[in-house]
């Protein structure tokens, strides 16, 4: 029955005098019972009985918003409205809708898991994004280059380097339909829970800032593979920084390279890039990939050594030699 047709009858019934319960029992029941289409509604948090009476309505879910919103009211549940996604449809009567919105009977949401991998560089986590069906690279870049975040770190990301280490890496779960920016915002925000507020007086101990930690800390997740050894790992640039020698670090050369190369060659380490610590002091201009939490712990609390070396000792087993003078490391690099 068409909507304009439905007001009149309730106007006509209204002014003949028709009692609320006969007007409740002619406007209650299904729109359609022929009509089993299941029809999605998404009723928003903080949408009341109107509002709620308003979606079915334009749905075609339910004949009239008064009735709906007396028999809501009538049920006690119209203050029970809960936020969702519901799945009716045009067969159900009034009572049966009511019931599933008031009671919160919702669908289950299709998700999907997404796990980034400590030590993921952005453009990884881009082409994973992207595979995932989260958004195109373009969307996906727009967001990492212009997306406004307003976390208690962000006012100390250099925004010229995207936003390399600071998408924590993570498994997470996403709703179906997620946005290239809710994905990226979840983690951010994964990052601003992690990075806890003892961590920011630590970076006034160590006289360094967030953006110089997590850098340090991104250099550690690729240099380390046992988690014993993160913190000797940190050691050795904390004290080769100290001393202002080069950190000679071959995963910030591998992040230039573009790859992760087992062995680099003479021709590699001489390659000209900021990020080069084989050529220049200090820690590179940026993060190269994303740290776990324990790389950022092992950044922010060194172990207490002399170490100023370390190669590899086992590549199977990703364990290191450690050692405080430069012919002890000739030494250990030759035991190999």
């Amino acid at each position: 029955m068409p909507k304009k047709i439905l007001f009149f009858l309730v106007l006509v019934l209204v002014l003949a005098g028709c009692s609320k319960g006969e007007l409740l029992e002619n406007f209650s029941g299904p729109v359609d019972p022929e009509n089993q289409e299941t029809i999605l509604v998404t009723v928003p948090a903080g949408t009341g009985s109107e509002g709620i009476a308003d979606l079915l309505y334009e749905k075609e879910l339910i004949q009239n918003r008064l009735v709906f919103k007396e028999m809501a009211k009538d049920t006690g549940y119209d203050r029970k409205f809960q936020a969702g996604d519901y799945a009716l449809s045009p067969s159900m009567d009034l009572k049966t809708i009511i019931e599933k919105i008031g009671t919160g009977d919702v669908v289950a949401a299709r998700t999907t898991s997404f796990t980034i991998p400590e030590g993921f560089e952005l453009v990884q986590i881009i082409d994973k994004m992207v595979a995932a069906g989260y958004g195109s690279q373009e969307e996906i870049m727009a967001v990492i280059t212009n997306g406004e975040f307003s976390y208690r770190f962000m006012d100390q990301v250099d925004r010229t380097h995207l936003l390399e280490g600071f998408l924590f890496p993570e498994t997470y779960t996403f709703k179906e339909g997620v946005t290239p920016y809710e994905v990226v915002d979840r983690m951010l925000s994964q990052f601003d829970k992690v990075f806890k507020d003892a961590y920011y007086e630590r970076l006034t101990e160590l006289n360094l800032d967030l953006h110089q930690v997590i850098t340090l800390a991104s250099i550690i997740e690729r240099e380390a593979r046992l988690d014993e050894e993160r913190a000797l790992i940190s050691s050795v640039f904390h004290n080769r920084l100290a001393q202002d020698m080069l950190l000679e670090s071959c995963a910030t050369v591998q992040y230039v390279l573009g790859e992760r190369k087992p062995v680099l060659t003479y021709e590699d380490i001489a390659i000209e890039s900021d990020y080069n610590t084989y050529k220049y002091p200090g820690l590179p201009p940026g993060p190269i990939a994303s740290p776990g939490e324990k790389s950022i712990i092992a950044a922010l609390y060194p172990a207490t050594t002399d170490y100023l070396f370390f190669v590899v000792k086992d590549e199977a087993l990703g364990s290191h030699y450690f050692n405080e003078t430069y012919s002890g490391h000739l030494e250990d690099k030759n035991r190999n």
